[in-house]
């Protein structure tokens, strides 16, 4: 039985959804102050992401290798959530939006445990998460996460370059492995990323690829560790190519899942509890692309302890394809309140 110490997950991440107004200082409420905000516009646009140790007046973009721009796109947080500006790229007037939410640690404060001491690294060690910025030195070297847990995926992008990929690690694909989260193509050797080298409690390592670790560039990095019925973001799966697709056991009730093909090129692929409260869910977007949400997608069912893939895709659920997956709950299996999650 997987019991939590998270017995409610929505103070840690929620995703929310809302029509735009073109109006500026408009209140979006997310449940807690978020340290790290990705939105997307249901139609065609790009992902922006914003979060505190950088600064929440940059952005960047998943479905692209720009460096960070300053578009002042929101305007501060508050004890419940964030305010955005009447940028057109997050509250155009009659749009749509979904905003996926985590909560860390504000802007944080540096971390010395590697060889690059970090900017910032803003950490919430009861649900697995930090961001940490850092400046490149283009040798090889370690960088402090502060999770004081194994993280089992990072991404790093490049802040300073306009022409350096995000870099994902995954446990699943080990430190020789790297993959990219803005594009389709299947993972890449990473020793210039990760050093070949696994990541510690403390630290992960950095190679000398310039989208990890080019000198004089400043960098950001998120890293996940696994919680216990809260998250799961190390996992893979393995596709039979039949509707009657594989089941993933977490150990908790998913509100948000994202999934890439590993063995060969697809979309990474993201569903949530809110723009589908109810099985099947459908609705995908595609953090590489800035592509329109599709309704006729990935199907996928969430329930009470895990998610059951519902599409014979290639692209999710091709016979003998590998997955990775990023998993987090909107409610344990059980927590220790000892209340059961129910199935939808």
């Amino acid at each position: 039985m997987a019991y939590t110490t998270i017995n409610k997950s929505t103070d840690y991440f929620n995703t929310i959804t809302y029509t735009g107004n073109g109006t500026g200082s408009t209140a979006r409420t997310v449940g807690f102050d978020p340290d790290w905000i990705w939105v997307k516009n249901r139609g065609s646009d790009n992902h922006y992401l914003m979060d505190k140790p950088r600064g929440l007046d940059y952005n960047l973009e998943t479905n692209n290798s720009d460096a960070q721009a300053r578009d002042y796109l929101i305007s501060g947080t508050t004890s419940t959530g964030w305010t955005s500006s009447n940028s057109g790229e997050i509250n155009a007037n009659s749009a749509n939006f979904v905003a996926w939410n985590w909560k860390a640690n504000g802007q944080g404060s540096s971390n010395t445990d590697g060889s690059i001491n970090t900017t910032y690294t803003s950490v919430n060690t009861t649900a697995g998460f930090s961001i940490s910025k850092y400046t490149g030195t283009g040798s090889a070297a370690t960088v402090g996460h502060g999770l004081g847990a194994i993280p089992s995926m990072i991404i790093v992008k490049n802040l300073t370059s306009g022409s350096t990929k995000w870099r994902v690690y995954n446990k699943s694909l080990g430190a020789t492995k790297v993959i990219y989260l803005n594009q389709i193509e299947d993972t890449d050797t990473g020793s210039g990323s990760w050093n070949n080298t696994t990541p510690t409690s403390s630290v992960f390592s950095v190679g000398t690829s310039s989208d990890t670790n080019a000198s004089g560039s400043s960098m950001i990095a998120y890293a996940f560790a696994d919680v216990q019925g809260y998250s799961k973001v190390g996992g893979s799966y393995t596709g039979n190519g039949n509707a009657d697709g594989a089941f993933i056991y977490l150990g908790f009730k998913p509100a948000f899942v994202m999934v890439k093909r590993t063995d060969n090129t697809g979309n990474w692929y993201i569903n949530d509890n809110k723009r589908d409260p109810y099985n099947r869910a459908t609705h995908s977007l595609f953090p590489n692309l800035s592509d329109a949400e599709n309704a006729t997608g990935w199907f996928v069912d969430y329930v009470s302890n895990g998610f059951k893939i519902r599409d014979s895709g290639s692209e999710v659920n091709a016979s003998g394809g590998t997955y990775i997956y990023m998993a987090f709950a909107e409610a344990p299996l059980v927590g220790t309140n000892n209340i059961p999650a129910n199935a939808r």
